[in-house]
């Protein structure tokens, strides 16, 4: 398979955001900033996905109009990876919603967002301090 500096640029950059996604994971010990980490990481995964269904000069299928499907069969960009990407887009910002206000709730009963406090504390899941 031969990449184009494009797509070449564009899997570079996957890369290194799914490196420093999985630095923030593993070594950062505030809460929002692993959060950040993992959308990070899903960012990566969506861009390589787009990058590897990337042709150069390729056409969708809305412009089959007047062109022979052997022609159009060597033009045409693949959409499946589109399609998946769109969809982890949406769960992807859903998902992280909801991380977010798990959050807000973490911080509102425990006051800290570091991983290192709230993994030590003796009353993390302990429902009886209210």
């Amino acid at each position: 398979m031969v990449f184009n500096a494009v797509q070449f640029g564009s899997l570079i950059t996957a890369a290194l955001l799914m490196i420093i996604g999985t630095v923030a994971l593993v070594y950062l010990d505030n809460v929002v900033k692993k959060i950040i980490g993992a959308a990070f990481i899903g960012d990566g995964v969506n861009l390589l996905l787009i990058s590897l269904g990337y042709k150069a000069n390729g056409i969708t299928y809305i412009l089959l109009q007047n062109m022979e499907i052997n022609s159009f069969l060597g033009q045409a960009s693949y959409p499946l990876p589109f399609a998946l990407v769109l969809t982890s887009i949406v769960i992807g910002a859903s998902t992280l919603a909801v991380m977010l206000a798990l959050t807000v709730v973490l911080y509102k009963r425990h006051g800290t967002l570091d991983a290192s406090t709230l993994l030590s504390d003796e009353r993390f899941g302990d429902d009886n301090n209210e």
